[in-house]
């Protein structure tokens, strides 16, 4: 695959001595407009960053950014609250257009030597053999068996490498569906092209069982999505379903986002046009076959993408292949590098799917709750007043580096913090009475030799 995680291998290996071909099933994206209604804005934040770093493109790529340094959360009467991502308000995400990160990065690749065929998808990979075959998506017909020295597999959720693995003995596989899809949707910019909303935020309208978000894009637009059940839940028949005509779209839309509607004239054509993909958390273990063939990115861990961290772990674990095939593997023989490539990556990519999910819930449900919203302002204040101790889950994710498993268990040790501080409060919102004395106790019991990380400059 050509697409980010693989772009990113190919000039990583290509900078090893490799000579990397790079097979992408669709043709040169870089000779059309970069299609809408199939992705979601990405958010780059420090682990992507990172990556892009070791390869020389992060200047570039931020040239094409937007920092969001808080949720803009909208309520049902059109009003307004911000929620910063860090104690210090400081820090923030930023908002890529995945066409044209994806078309940068196919660039960098042949730059750097590699070869990219394209209309080409994998129809097998013969692990006793060492090849791979090949079939054209134009004339479907013609088949092209290549014996490379290492095949690996950055072809996506939906991965034909995979798809190999999958037949073979004691190879795990899981895929989880939502029960949510999502449409995309645009917010223009204004005549004079500036931005019809705060620029540096990710808007979210939080309606419980579904939302809205929207990130900024360089134009002055908005790329908007909405996610929603397929299907109608229990009592509860705002879906997919439901909105099938254009009167149904827009009495839905003026009931729930008043304040969006006046500002997304097209509207009702952005949502008869684009599809509405499914989201899924694909699980599988092991990520190699023979020391030949191994997977990297969405097709070993894609995730759903609600903490936005879908390209930034392809991108690590793009890295960490790369730096255990020049540490560990030697020619002909990478049957170790592909193993510590997993013992580095699997659990993590495990643990960010974790929290994926659970962020899903965070945004959708809580985020326009007032005792969330008090819980993120407590969590702030333990960060500024211990910065050498607590950092919140979302910090430890975004602006560090730490493994994901770590930040997933050190965000349940300041569970047990925030819940036994909040609790005496008895639904009073008041920073005040946050006993501090006892704060300084809980972080020393349970955040014992749990440090901060300095923030993640690139």
């Amino acid at each position: 695959g050509a697409g980010l995680a693989g772009a990113l291998e190919g000039v990583l290996l290509k900078e090893q001595g490799f000579n990397v071909e790079l097979f992408e099933y669709r043709d040169d994206m870089r000779k059309h407009d970069v299609a809408v209604g199939r992705s979601i804005n990405l958010a780059l934040s420090a682990r992507g960053m990172a990556a892009l770093k070791k390869v020389n493109l992060l200047d570039d790529v931020m040239k094409i950014a937007i920092p969001m340094y808080s949720r803009a959360i909208h309520d049902l009467e059109g009003n307004v609250v911000e929620s910063s991502y860090s104690k210090d308000g400081k820090q923030h995400i930023n908002s890529v257009s995945r066409g044209e990160l994806n078309c940068m990065l196919m660039s960098a690749a042949e730059k750097a030597g590699c070869k990219i065929h394209f209309e080409q998808k994998v129809e097998s990979v013969n692990f006793k053999q060492k090849s791979v075959t090949f079939v054209s998506t134009k004339d479907k017909t013609t088949r092209v068996t290549h014996h490379p020295e290492l095949v690996i597999g950055c072809d996506g959720a939906y991965s034909g490498v995979r798809k190999s693995m999958q037949r073979t003995d004691r190879f795990n596989y899981s895929q989880q569906y939502l029960m949510h899809g999502y449409k995309e949707l645009t917010i223009p910019a204004l005549p004079d092209g500036g931005f019809a909303m705060k620029k540096n935020c990710l808007h979210i309208w939080p309606r419980g069982t579904y939302m809205m978000i929207a990130l900024p894009n360089l134009d002055g637009s908005f790329t908007c999505t909405l996610f929603a059940p397929f299907e109608a839940e229990g009592d509860n028949e705002a879906c997919f379903a439901a909105w099938d005509t254009p009167d149904k779209v827009m009495e839905f839309f003026k009931k729930v986002f008043p304040d969006a509607v006046p500002l997304m004239p097209t509207l009702l054509d952005d949502y008869f046009a684009n599809p509405t993909p499914s989201l899924v958390t694909i699980r599988c273990d092991p990520w190699s076959r023979g020391g030949f063939a191994a997977l990297v990115g969405d097709s070993a861990h894609a995730i759903v993408p609600f903490f936005g961290q879908g390209m930034n772990a392809a991108f690590e674990s793009a890295v960490a292949f790369s730096d255990s095939i020049k540490t560990f593997g030697s020619k002909n023989n990478y049957q170790d590098a592909m193993k510590h490539f997993e013992s580095m990556r699997i659990a993590n990519a495990n643990a960010i799917a974790d929290m994926a999910i659970e962020n899903f819930v965070e945004m959708r449900d809580k985020t326009a709750d007032e005792n969330f919203l008090f819980r993120k302002e407590v969590a702030h204040k333990l960060g500024n007043t211990f910065p050498d101790k607590f950092l919140a889950r979302y910090e430890r994710v975004s602006f560090s580096t730490i493994p994901y498993t770590e930040a997933k268990r050190i965000g349940e040790l300041n569970d047990k913090v925030l819940d036994a501080l909040i609790a005496p409060l008895q639904g009073v919102h008041d920073l005040s009475l946050i006993d501090m004395n006892l704060a300084k106790q809980l972080i020393d019991t349970h955040l014992a030799g749990v440090t901060t990380l300095p923030s993640a400059k690139m």
